[in-house]
């Protein structure tokens, strides 16, 4: 099995190449936001920071492919870095702290690490392909991670997208029919639910709708952590366009909750 410190101690530069950009514009007066075809929102600091992620990937990883959010993916070959600038552009904008940068690395087909830097939130957490899961402010100031041990959906704690997101998928019903039969329902949004779920606070976390730079870097955290990350149809990894992560042990279960009854 391959090695990823290399490209780990690379993803921490990275981030801090990137928080120097996020930080310098969150709350700036004269931030420029665009909404665009889909209606969502961007920022100069998202397009900024992805500027900076790609130039320095090029120059240090120059064979590797680039695919990211806000501009065309680049490069061809089996490792690819996934990278979103600023998961959470809406909290950004609005001033709210719970926003990160989100830096993966896919080799083949398999998301082999995965860190997420909220700057804001003074936290990272980062993992790669059997070192288990971290959290902490730097690799030198770091715990490990692991999801909860809970076993029993009425003991769990569940964490979810908009209503309005769940009811466009159709399957509201189901989501509305698990979050009553859970112990407490949250909607901590974007990547901080999945942090959650990979530190044990969350046992369950769930989005209809995602891409894959929204995905990428969170299961490598949540799998390493113990946890399960899968599309609401099961498949393991982020590419199904949607996200069930869970401690593990409710994983089947909350699958079979979420499917839509014929």
């Amino acid at each position: 099995m391959p090695g990823y410190d290399d490209d780990l101690r690379l993803a921490h530069v990275l981030a801090d190449a990137a928080e120097r950009v996020t930080m310098a514009r969150f709350k700036a007066e004269d931030l420029r936001v665009e909404a665009k075809p889909d209606l969502s929102l961007v920022s100069d600091a998202d397009r900024t920071a992805e500027e900076v992620l790609r130039g320095q990937l090029q120059r240090t990883r120059p064979r590797d492919a680039v695919v990211g959010e806000e501009f065309p993916g680049t490069g061809h070959g089996p490792r690819r870095w996934v990278i979103d600038p600023i998961d959470g552009t809406h909290n950004f904008v609005r001033g709210v702290p719970v926003w990160a940068t989100l830096i993966a690395l896919v080799d083949g087909d398999q998301p082999v690490l995965g860190l997420v830097a909220a700057p804001a939130l003074g936290r990272r957490w980062w993992a790669a392909t059997g070192t288990g899961a971290w959290t902490g402010r730097n690799i030198t100031a770091a715990k490990r991670i692991q999801t909860s041990g809970v076993r029993s959906i009425a003991d769990a704690s569940i964490s979810l997208s908009s209503v309005t997101s769940w009811s466009a998928s159709g399957r509201l019903s189901p989501v509305l029919r698990l979050m009553d039969r859970c112990w407490r329902d949250r909607a901590y949004g974007d990547f901080w639910s999945y942090m959650m779920v990979a530190e044990g606070a969350v046992d369950i976390a769930a989005e209809p709708e995602l891409a894959l730079y929204d995905m990428a870097a969170l299961v490598p955290i949540v799998t390493e952590a113990g946890g399960r990350f899968t599309s609401l149809d099961g498949t393991p990894g982020p590419f199904g366009g949607n996200a069930v992560a869970t401690n593990g042990l409710l994983h089947d279960e909350v699958l079979r909750a979420l499917t839509p009854q014929g």
